[in-house]
């Protein structure tokens, strides 16, 4: 079995934030130096006795931490970390997203979504003042994943759903549905404000981003694939980060099974050979915007 340190480290990191420990925490509970923590982050440090506590302590097979098989993530943030780290290394991502990678929205998304993560959390929830921090590191570390992207340039291939980006404009930028009609009203035109960016952009087709809208909808599991140079990856995410988001809930998976990429690969490019793509997909989206607008 050929094992990837550098990996195994991410990996620890990833599955590290999911359970809110700092390198301090981790150090203490294995009686280690925190040095020592980051070295194992950094696939520095591999010892079977020290990953078989780590497993322990974060609650994660060892077989998940070497990588070998499928990494299940019940956390949000320790998913996100790994994407952000997949993405680090990555030379082109395809995926289906609905409605819209997170990627290709504009920065004002970012607090939007901030806020309809928090007005999602019940009221009455006895924990919420946690649930509203967990927001918080959600969105750092979308933001950071985002800068990190930016930097590198990373081409994406997007495939989205016609019927994704009409709920996408009807419901807008919400939580929930009891919100007052001016509120509603607003997150539909800062829903609307997203798409037309969008829009901007299939029209303008700038090298590193390639969208398509295929007509109805796409599968209903958004998943990404990793291209990268050594090995692929594919990530399946419960999670939603458009319209009614959800970061609190759910199981996701990432795995390099050549298989399982081939057969992601596979679906993507059947999608793409289909979808409406350039000028023509500029044209579907603004045939979608003209046709959802709001009453006067």
């Amino acid at each position: 079995m050929n094992i990837q340190y550098e990996e195994v480290g991410q990996r620890l990191r990833a599955y590290r934030l999911g359970k809110e420990l700092s390198a301090e925490d981790v150090a203490e509970r294995l009686g280690i130096s925190r040095a020592a923590v980051y070295r194992l982050e950094k696939g520095e440090i591999v010892k079977i006795q020290i990953l078989g506590a780590l497993s322990t302590l974060l609650g994660v097979s060892l077989p998940s931490l070497l990588g070998v098989g499928v990494e299940y993530y019940n956390n949000a943030i320790a998913f996100f970390e790994r994407m952000r780290q997949l993405e680090e290394n990555a030379v082109q991502v395809l995926g289906n997203f609905s409605p819209v990678s997170s990627l290709l929205l504009s920065e004002d998304y970012m607090a939007h979504l901030r806020t309809m993560l928090v007005e999602a959390i019940p009221d009455g929830a006895p924990d919420r003042a946690r649930q509203v921090d967990f927001v918080g590191k959600i969105i750092d570390l979308l933001e950071e994943r985002r800068s990190t992207a930016t930097r590198r340039g990373v081409p994406v291939v997007s495939i989205v759903g016609s019927q994704d980006l009409e709920r996408f404009l009807r419901l807008g930028l919400i939580g929930r549905f009891d919100l007052p009609p001016d509120v509603q009203r607003e997150r539909r035109a800062a829903a609307r404000r997203e798409l037309e960016m969008l829009y901007q952009t299939m029209l303008r087709q700038p090298i590193g981003v390639q969208v398509g809208i295929v007509d109805g909808q796409p599968p209903t599991q958004t998943f990404q694939v990793y291209d990268r140079q050594d090995t692929s990856a594919v990530t399946l995410s419960p999670y939603r980060l458009g319209d009614q988001p959800n970061v609190s809930s759910g199981i996701a998976l990432v795995t390099s099974a050549p298989e399982a990429v081939s057969y992601f690969k596979d679906t993507l490019t059947q999608q793409w050979e289909t979808a409406h793509k350039g000028s023509d997909g500029a044209q579907m989206l603004r045939n979608i915007l003209d046709s959802t607008v709001e009453p006067g």
